[in-house]
Formats: structure tokens, sequence, C-alpha cells
């Protein structure tokens, strides 16, 4: 059974979190799906992700281009995860289940801590989660670095 991450984003933007996190599930030899919620934002993600920056290149792929399978990061809004991921980084309030946390390695849920809705929202899948009895973790960067402030198993 796998666990979920909980990430408050309250000093970098998603655009700098999140290519950390796929690097590291890459390093751990897993495939990702990272869901959101909207096409617009995808694409958007999409263009940032090929931008690459100061990390190195990053390769992905969007669902629905007749590759899906072969993508090591597919970006979808849909529920399923058809690139064999083990890893599922949901954004801007994309739904996760007890089930899907269970079938995976480990679910990511990455929200905006300065936007009241996304952060009722995280606490609401929290407690969901936690409640079905899935391990889940905390983590903020409120203090300028990454730590863990709750934990439930």
């Amino acid at each position: 059974m796998g666990n979920a991450l909980f990430y408050h984003l309250t000093r970098q933007p998603l655009e700098v979190t999140l290519p950390m996190l796929l690097e590291k599930s890459l390093a751990a030899g897993w495939r990702v799906a990272v869901r959101g919620t909207d096409e617009g934002r995808i694409t958007w993600l999409d263009d940032r992700l090929w931008l690459g920056g100061e990390n190195s290149f990053l390769p992905h792929g969007r669902a629905g281009t007749g590759f899906d399978a072969d993508q090591p990061v597919l970006l979808t809004t849909a529920p399923q995860v058809p690139n064999g991921a083990q890893c599922l980084m949901a954004i801007d309030g994309a739904e996760v289940t007890p089930d899907e946390v269970a079938a995976l390695e480990r679910v990511c849920i990455l929200f905006d801590g300065n936007d009241p809705e996304a952060l009722a929202h995280a606490r609401a899948q929290w407690k969901t989660l936690t409640d079905a009895g899935v391990a889940a973790q905390y983590w903020s960067e409120e203090s300028g670095r990454w730590e863990k402030k709750a934990e439930r198993n």
C-alpha cells in the first residue's frame, strides 16, 4: 500500500516544486502521472517543463497524444494513469481516491497554501484519505526548507 504526501506550497510556486519532485521520482525509477483539473493549466505546465531552466530536462508528454504508455511523466486531467505510473502527483485540487493510493507507490498532493480554497480542499483530501486508513504525511516549506509537520499511519 502506498502513501500520500501533501506539499503545502507557500514560498515556491508549482512550476519550481513540481520539477524537483519529478526528478526525485524518476531517480527512484518510477513512472509518474501528473493529474490536473484544467487542460489550459496542463498546457501551461507542459510549456514550463519543456523550457527546462536550472534543472535538467524532464522527459514528459501530454495525455491523448497516442504515446501515453511510453511517457515517463504523463500530464493529464483524466482519472486514469495510462502510463503505468507508480507515482501520482495531483495538482490544482485534482481528486485522489484511497484505492488509488493503495495501488501506487506514492501519491503527492501539491497545493497552494496562499489560496484559501486550495487549502480547504487539501484539508478535506487529508481527512478523506486518512479516515480511509491511508498513511499520509504533511510537508511545509514555510520555514524556507521542506519540513514534515504531521504524519498519520
